[in-house]
């Protein structure tokens, strides 16, 4: 019989996140991870199985804990421009706070165009972020300037794509002031100032 594992699952799954996070996959070594994770290697393996599993049990991990929580929250607004403005004001200071970008961006631009099984991950994950916009614009109440002239899968996608440049940009070191324009045009998306 084995020895049970004498680790806080959840702390060393943080702490591998955090290397992910901040060094990207390809920079980070199973060894940068069982240091950080303070474990050894081998029961990082035992535990966890190889680095790509470990990576994506921390990229489900970050989504749960990001991006399914800040739908989550425009889903339950119960009015969506409140939610649309909220999210997006949350989201801007929270990439002023932490300049590691967000980890789903970071890995849509890294791992996605060489591994297909996680670049399938990556844009079902994106693709859950745009269905919660699209979501919140078709809630919008009947006679608002949007239901009349836009179109919501795309301004949904436009909405997507906003997201993706203020995590970019704040990553890049981008200012408070190009990062709220860009959330405050993201909102106006659905027909509101």
């Amino acid at each position: 019989m084995g020895r049970p594992r004498a680790f806080d699952q959840p702390a060393v799954l943080a702490a591998a996140t955090d290397q992910f996070w901040r060094r990207g996959y390809e920079a980070t070594s199973v060894r940068d991870l069982a240091s950080a994770m303070s474990i050894t290697g081998a029961s990082l393996y035992n535990a966890f199985g190889d680095k790509r599993s470990l990576f994506r049990r921390c990229l489900a991990i970050y989504l749960d804990t990001h991006a399914r929580r800040r739908i989550a929250e425009l889903d339950a607004s119960a009015d969506p421009i409140d939610g649309l403005r909220t999210f997006f004001d949350d989201l801007v200071e929270a990439s002023l706070r932490d300049r590691r970008g967000c980890l789903l961006v970071n890995s849509a631009i890294e791992v996605a165009p060489w591994d297909p099984e996680l670049a399938e991950l990556i844009e079902s994950s994106l693709s859950e972020i745009e269905d919660g916009f699209y979501r919140a614009l078709q809630r919008l109440p009947a006679g608002t300037p949007f239901q009349r002239s836009r179109d919501a899968r795309a301004t949904a996608r436009l909405m997507l794509s906003a997201v993706v440049a203020l995590r970019v940009l704040a990553r890049a070191g981008g200012d408070g002031d190009r990062l709220r324009g860009i959330a405050k045009s993201a909102v106006a998306l659905a027909g509101v100032q």
